[in-house]
């Protein structure tokens, strides 16, 4: 049996084969290569040969490297992750809905909104930053006019986790979550609807057992890219972020600064995290289906 498949591929099948395995060892080897080199023993560097296994470099990660608070730029980042998730969740159910019907200025609100994909991401971050700085300004103007000189001195800047960066984000993670949902709609059998209404249900009760089940495995989708594209970002976030910095810029800032195997261990926690967070999304996705046809 093998010897007849082995007839039926081509001549060119052999070259192919090599070239996709080479991509594969390309995409994928400096993960691993991480990943093995995080298991070391105390005595570990940053090359192989590999010298012992052990977690003695998570249990370093655990203790802190330096003066860089680990856990609090993992919450951070958790945090932002979560929220950018919901929101671009949320925008993109509901921008789908409305972009059902022929919207006046909608080519233009539609063509306005993926376009910073095209944008290079420090110039988003950087412009970004620029306006909740000009936003400062005026606060600070503002309340130096009002005479609320204790506010005056109480405030800081309106840089933060969940103003400027939670919005820089969502430029890069919404235009993901938009294309998606008009591809779903654009796919969606109205007829779905039309019997619900028939049944004497409302719009509401119809998006909510009829639509939102259908369309279930696409939003958890979009949730996942959304939290993903967000515990990744770097970009995006360096100009925009305040005085705070998420685990990516630590992990960017300590590159320099760190010598051993700590930073491959804490490389392998946020691969790790990112991959649990696919599975997740994955198995909530492939669950959706399974009741959406016994439903069927």
């Amino acid at each position: 049996m093998s010897h007849r498949i082995g007839e039926r591929r081509s001549r060119g099948f052999w070259p192919l084969a090599v070239v996709f395995a080479l991509f594969v060892v390309f995409l994928y080897g400096p993960m691993i290569t991480i990943f093995v080199l995080s298991f070391q023993g105390p005595e570990g560097g940053l090359t192989f040969p590999l010298r012992g296994v052990s977690l003695h470099w998570f249990h370093k990660l655990a203790e802190g490297l330096g003066t860089v608070d680990i856990g609090a730029a993992f919450r951070r980042s958790m945090l932002l992750g979560a929220v950018v998730m919901l929101f671009t969740v949320v925008l993109s159910v509901l921008a789908g809905l409305a972009f059902r019907k022929k919207l006046k200025g909608g080519n233009a609100l539609f063509f306005i909104t993926i376009a910073s994909l095209i944008m290079p991401s420090i110039i988003v971050s950087l412009g970004i930053g620029l306006q909740f700085r000009l936003l400062d300004s005026g606060i600070k103007g503002a309340l130096t006019a009002l005479d609320a000189t204790s506010t005056l001195e109480n405030y800081g800047t309106a840089l933060g986790l969940l103003t400027s960066a939670l919005g820089a984000h969502l430029t890069w993670t919404l235009p993901f979550g938009l294309l998606i949902m008009f591809a779903v709609f654009n796919r969606f059998n109205p007829a779905y609807e039309e019997a619900a209404r028939d049944l004497g249900a409302t719009p509401w009760q119809s998006f909510l057992h009829v639509v939102l089940p259908l369309i279930g495995p696409s939003v958890v989708g979009i949730g996942m890219f959304g939290f993903t594209l967000s515990w990744d970002e770097i970009a995006r976030t360096s100009q925009a972020i305040g005085d705070v910095n998420t685990l990516p810029l630590e992990l960017q800032g300590l590159t320099s600064t760190v010598t051993t195997p700590a930073i491959y261990a804490l490389g392998t926690v946020t691969t790790v995290v990112s991959f649990a967070v696919m599975a997740i999304a994955l198995g909530s996705a492939a669950l959706l289906r399974r009741r959406s046809a016994r439903r069927g």
